[in-house]
């Protein structure tokens, strides 16, 4: 017998007052007599609790706005786009004319089913994130593989920006080497400027620190003033930014066409990188986009990098007479590099005067400082080496 019953027949069947039977359990008179008018209209059955329901809410969300959210939710997710309420909330500001609020679109995918809770992922509160004050504080690069529609694997060389997240490059190469690492933060430092520092793991491409030695990446870094900073063995999270892009560039191309080759494979790389830092909004960013969060602040630099430091990379061939070409403040030069490198594509790393030649695998060919009054750059002013 539930408490409602028991208190209407305390008072109208066994003839007790009201007052007494409210004071006996401690619940209010006004409560008793608004059980008694229930009883006498409909028995006992409305006696029952009620659903504290409201008939209506005119603050609900329309069936028009509900369809809009399931609707961009299957657009995102058919693209391998991010497909929480922060971003459908941002792309619908674009298509219904009173779009939802996050919260509003949160709540519509869980009435939808469309949420499945996750108890044994650790709540945001209980992470401690470190991130960079200032963009180009700290890059960090990593190396994930795909496999092209053909079956074979590829390695694919992403670098982020820590404080922005912002996406600075992502090259497909068959295999990356050490020369590539070079050529792909070259491309970044040519649209963004050089970092403070750089932030890998400790595969060989990177570092050589295990081995006793240096690679090409912490010769180029040392030369640039640019701090090389090394990830725990074994301890991925210190790369926690890239290492989540990996996941989420993942989940774009899965929903692609299956790329046949490396330069099908950039196309999408690059259509992706061009979403991920205009149009997306990013969570951890307060719904900013990456490219708007690194253009809000001064840009960092290398403490001990010289202002104004001009750098580039070109790509050439060695030609029959054994020289390469480069041109520098409108002036062409020829830099002698020997007959026995005839043919063999090298690769120019200009910071300034100072020039490397190297070749595809890395290896240092030659290494001179650019003598402005002379066209030919001999042999004999520059250092030679087969240093791999």
């Amino acid at each position: 017998m539930g408490m409602g019953r028991y208190v209407v027949d305390a008072v109208l069947v066994e003839g007790r007052s009201a007052r007494e039977v409210a004071r006996a359990h401690g619940i209010s008179k006004t409560w008793i007599y608004e059980l008694i008018k229930r009883y006498r209209a409909g028995g006992y059955e409305a006696l029952e609790p009620r659903s504290r329901r409201p008939r209506s809410s005119p603050c609900e969300a329309s069936l028009e706005t509900v369809q809009a959210v399931v609707q961009m939710r299957e657009e995102l997710e058919g693209q391998g786009h991010d497909a929480g309420a922060a971003t459908i909330a941002y792309h619908l500001q674009s298509r219904i004319k009173d779009p939802p609020s996050r919260a509003t679109v949160w709540r519509i995918l869980k009435r939808q089913g469309l949420i499945v809770a996750q108890p044994q992922k650790r709540p945001h509160s209980s992470l401690v994130r470190f991130e960079a004050q200032l963009p180009n504080e700290m890059w960090q690069a990593d190396i994930t593989t795909w496999q092209l529609g053909g079956g074979e694997v590829v390695e694919i060389l992403n670098l982020i920006d820590d404080h922005s997240r912002l996406f600075l490059g992502s090259r497909a190469y068959r295999r990356v080497k050490a020369a590539d690492v070079v050529e792909g933060f070259h491309a970044a430092a040519e649209l963004h400027g050089l970092p403070e520092s750089f932030l890998s793991d400790n595969g060989a491409v990177f570092t050589g620190s295990y081995r006793g030695g240096k690679v090409l990446l912490e010769y180029e870094l040392e030369r640039l003033g640019v701090a090389f900073k090394n990830s725990r063995p074994y301890h991925p999270q210190t790369l926690g930014k890239v290492e989540r892009l990996h996941q989420t560039l993942k989940r774009h191309l899965v929903r692609q066409a299956p790329a046949r080759t490396l330069a099908e494979l950039q196309g999408q790389l690059d259509a992706f990188a061009r979403y991920y830092n205009h149009i997306r909004p990013h969570r951890a960013l307060s719904g900013r986009t990456p490219l708007q969060v690194y253009s809000a602040r001064l840009k960092a630099r290398p403490v001990a990098a010289k202002a104004g430091t001009y750098f580039r990379v070109r790509q050439d061939r060695v030609d029959k007479t054994g020289k390469v070409s480069l041109r520098y403040d409108s002036r062409l030069y020829k830099i002698g590099i020997g007959r026995a490198y005839s043919g063999r594509p090298v690769k120019l790393l200009i910071a300034d005067l100072n020039v490397r030649v190297i070749d595809t695998n890395g290896q240092l060919i030659r290494e001179l400082t650019l003598d402005p009054s002379r066209n030919y750059q001999p042999i004999r002013q520059g250092l030679m080496s087969t240093m791999s």
